[in-house]
């Protein structure tokens, strides 16, 4: 009898494979849907825009990159043979790839070039998956506390745009919109500390419903769009003609593909953190194939390439809702987006400051789940902290000023210009200078240590603070829950330290 709790244990299936009840399922999903929308739809209308597309066309490339995103969610949620990392992530186009599209299509080629260049690309992902798996030991929780930190401080202008009025509004700034922002953000807070668990656990979606119901009465929103919107719309390959593969377009696309697997890799560390389940380098190896074999579809069905959204990440560490059925869920949302124009015209009709408020919450959450990350992180006696400030350091530099790389040349800007893909890159040199090439002098900042007795030049070696074996319990027990013993983890110190007194 004793033995059946424990077989029941086993038994029990991990919360990323756990699938909830169809009414939540859908809450859960369409959660996911309308917070990652209005960045699913701004590549295609930046591009397309950037080519003076004529509306039709812009509206193809809308519904083409819609349906493509809930394709290639399903694929990494679901997963199919080697393609997919099967954790809770949605996958939409990625800002990466906007300059060079748009100096390729008004300069290179036009969209026939571009998807030549795209489906080049997305091949390489899918050969050069196996690689980048291996180089997974060189993310500790040092460089992906870093990372995911990163990540959610690069997003926060971006809400901030959407709190604004969003990027090109004749109304930026104006109070009102920061006022309904601020309303939506009061909502979500306020859903998420006082409502039912279920009613918590979907506090964005509320609080996206109720700012946009506040906001058609005070003329936020005109829904006059979906009457003009077709019931159907069906992508077929190559609309825009045969692809084209120019060299150069090619090369800029490849750099392009490097950046999002540097991007996709922090992603998919993310949210294996958030969810409790380990991304091994199989599984990451499993999820950059994915990215390419949809970054392929894409160039075929009309789109671009796909990248893990950052946006998502951060719903998924503040709902705690870890199960990748729900995020296939909304995959299958958008492919009806995606085939029904006029669904499409609905979501688009949600006003940008409504989006602004709930995406507040949202990046922040990610920007607290680095930090949550780093606590794991030991800062005594190393380098560490200065690879945390130099790394956030060079990736907000292109945030806090975008025009920074301007006179740098293209393939240079196309990594520098991310702030996510700059910072990643930084990180994980510096962890290599500090922490595994030889010949690094270790800096002892214990109390009594050089930089210690720098700062209080009385102090002697007899002064030093508590022993070392305080230090290690008080490490381990900070530590417990956290992730697992990696390079540079408090846990692995104290194992190691503990072990010594063991010997």
């Amino acid at each position: 009898m004793a033995s059946a709790p424990s077989s029941a244990a086993a038994n029990e299936k991990h919360p990323v494979d756990q699938v909830p009840p169809s009414g939540k399922l859908i809450a859960f999903g369409l959660q996911h849907v309308l917070a990652m929308y209005a960045g699913a739809v701004a590549v295609p209308l930046i591009v397309g825009g950037a080519m003076k597309l004529p509306p039709a066309d812009l509206a193809y490339l809308i519904t083409a990159d819609l349906l493509i995103c809930g394709v290639a969610t399903l694929l990494q949620c679901v997963g199919v043979w080697r393609f997919g990392v099967r954790l809770p992530i949605m996958q939409g186009c990625t800002f990466a790839a906007v300059s060079p599209m748009v100096l390729i299509g008004t300069e290179g080629g036009g969209l026939p070039a571009i998807y030549g260049a795209v489906i080049v690309s997305g091949l390489a992902m899918v050969l050069l998956a196996p690689i980048f798996g291996r180089l997974l030991r060189f993310f500790p929780p040092l460089v992906t506390g870093t990372v995911i930190l990163i990540i959610g401080v690069t997003l926060l202008p971006v809400a901030g745009r959407w709190v604004a009025g969003g990027a090109g509004s004749p109304s930026f700034g104006e109070p009102k919109n920061i006022g309904l922002a601020a309303f939506v953000l009061v909502v979500v807070v306020g859903v998420q500390r006082y409502a039912p668990p279920f009613l918590s656990r979907i506090a964005v979606l509320v609080g996206i419903l109720v700012g946009t119901l506040v906001a058609i009465p005070l003329d936020f929103t005109d829904f006059g769009g979906v009457g003009q919107a077709d019931w159907l719309g069906i992508s077929t390959p190559f609309h825009f003609g045969a692809p084209t593969f120019e060299a150069a377009a090619v090369v800029s696309m490849l750099v392009v593909a490097l950046v999002i697997m540097t991007e996709t890799t922090g992603d998919m560390i993310a949210v294996g953190e958030m969810t409790g389940r380990k991304v091994e380098p199989r599984h990451l190896s499993d999820g950059l194939r994915a990215d390419g074999l949809s970054t392929v579809l894409g160039g075929v069905f009309n789109t671009f390439p796909y990248t893990a959204f950052a946006q998502n990440v951060g719903l998924v560490g503040m709902t705690r809702v870890r199960s990748r059925w729900v995020v296939a869920c909304s995959g299958v949302i958008l492919v009806l987006l995606g085939l029904l124009p006029k669904l499409g015209a609905v979501v688009a009709a949600i006003p940008a400051p409504v989006l602004g408020g709930a995406g507040l919450v949202m990046f922040g959450t990610v920007a607290a789940t680095g930090l949550r990350t780093l606590a794991t992180v030991d800062f005594r006696g190393n380098h560490n902290l200065t690879v945390v400030a130099v790394s956030v350091a060079v990736g907000m530099l292109p945030v806090g000023v975008p025009e920074i790389y301007e006179e740098f040349p293209d393939w240079f800007q196309t990594v520098m210009h991310s702030g996510i893909s700059a910072g990643c890159l930084t990180a994980i040199a510096l962890n290599l200078l500090f922490n595994h090439l030889p010949g690094g002098k270790p800096r002892d900042d214990r109390p009594g240590g050089d930089s210690d007795r720098a700062i209080h030049p009385g102090r002697g070696e007899g002064e030093a603070g508590p022993p070392e074996g305080a230090a290690a319990v008080s490490d381990a027990g900070s530590a417990a829950g956290e992730p697992p013993l990696l390079p540079g983890s408090r846990v692995e110190n104290a194992v190691e330290k503990s072990g010594e007194e063991r010997g």
